[in-house]
């Protein structure tokens, strides 16, 4: 796969739904109540529950991997967070190669929802390298 900076990834739209929430503060073992609980959240001053940074991370990094295929391997992933990811809306991924350094490639993501920018980051990946044609026998 030829990879250039500009590139353009296809966006990917996420619905956040409870589940998807809820489940991914179980799996990142955050148990902080405003990620399971909607009335503690509410009276915590959020509406209702939202989606912890460690999903985000695992979405954003899934999302990068699902373009680049199962032998790209991430090197890092680093994050920012914004508006909050609510059960009901749909977060859109959207990225754009930074830089592409032989098999080293960094990709800016930002990811939007109803609310506004849920996330801004940078992920760095190592591409394969592509094997030389096999003689023949």
């Amino acid at each position: 796969m030829r990879v250039e900076a500009g590139d353009v990834i296809p966006p990917s739209e996420i619905e956040i739904t409870r589940t998807l929430v809820v489940a991914g503060a179980i799996a990142s073992r955050d148990y902080q109540d405003v990620h399971h609980d909607p009335e503690l959240a509410r009276r915590r001053g959020s509406p209702d529950v939202f989606m912890n940074i460690l999903t985000t991370n695992g979405l954003v990094g899934r999302y990068v991997t699902d373009h680049f295929g199962p032998d790209a391997v991430l090197r890092k992933v680093a994050i920012r967070l914004g508006a909050p990811n609510y059960p009901g809306d749909t977060m859109v991924l959207t990225g754009t190669v930074e830089t592409a350094d032989g098999p080293t490639v960094t990709v800016k993501v930002i990811g939007d929802n109803g609310v506004g920018r849920h996330v801004t980051g940078t992920v760095t990946l190592t591409l394969p390298r592509p094997l030389p044609p096999r003689e023949a026998v």
